[in-house]
């Protein structure tokens, strides 16, 4: 998808290398702690000098760190609607705390767990956001009807072959009865929803989904 989303014109992706605006012989990117501790620390300074000539209007600049909100699909889908979006990853121990405090307009986290670097976390917020460019998916409605861009997660899906190993399709997906279908999948999603992620009921009302 990104790479269609890219020969469309439809997105323009772009990796850029800090050692660009960092000095000294050997373009250091990083340096050791203050007050002491194991692992290196991204330094601002080549950070800064990135954001004064990538930056532009309508910018929106996120660090990807585990301290970071957490990312969702509300979030995708409002970053897909933004012109120019950078998003900065972190390596080593983590990045100067004054790039979070001064420099970008917020901080997020893929998940509740720790990577080597922010490239992959990344590349899972560019490809979550890309897809959601009209245009890019090939019918548009997939991004609406799937989990988490209803309020709770999508609902089971089959296809051919009816029977397999004993194993039948729900005969009222083959019903033809497009109401009973639909009640079938809104029942199906919000039974899975409170057996695997009943925290995202308190956000969405049962009786309001739709």
């Amino acid at each position: 998808m990104l790479k269609r989303a890219q020969e469309q014109g439809l997105a323009e992706i772009e990796a850029v290398d800090l050692r660009q605006w960092a000095t000294g012989k050997h373009r250091t990117t990083d340096d050791a702690p203050y007050g002491g501790g194991p692992g290196m620390v991204m330094k601002i300074e080549p950070i800064h000098r990135a954001l004064q000539d990538l930056r532009g209007e309508g910018t929106r600049v996120v660090l990807m760190t585990p301290q970071g909100r957490r990312f969702s699909q509300p979030m995708a889908e409002q970053y897909a609607r933004v012109d120019h979006l950078i998003l900065i990853c972190g390596h080593y121990e983590g990045v100067d705390q004054r790039v979070a405090d001064h420099l970008v307009d917020e901080e997020i986290s893929i998940g509740d767990y720790v990577l080597t670097n922010g490239a992959l976390a990344a590349l899972i917020v560019t490809d979550a956001v890309v897809r959601l460019i009209p245009g890019v998916l090939g019918d548009d409605q997939s991004a609406v009807q799937e989990s988490f861009s209803t309020g709770v997660l999508d609902h089971p899906h089959y296809t051919r072959p009816e029977t397999y190993n004993d194993w039948p399709v729900p005969p009222v997906l083959l019903s033809g009865n497009h109401a009973a279908v639909a009640a079938w999948r809104r029942e199906k999603a919000l039974e899975l929803t409170r057996n695997r992620r009943p925290d995202l009921l308190k956000e969405v009302r049962e009786k309001d989904f739709s």
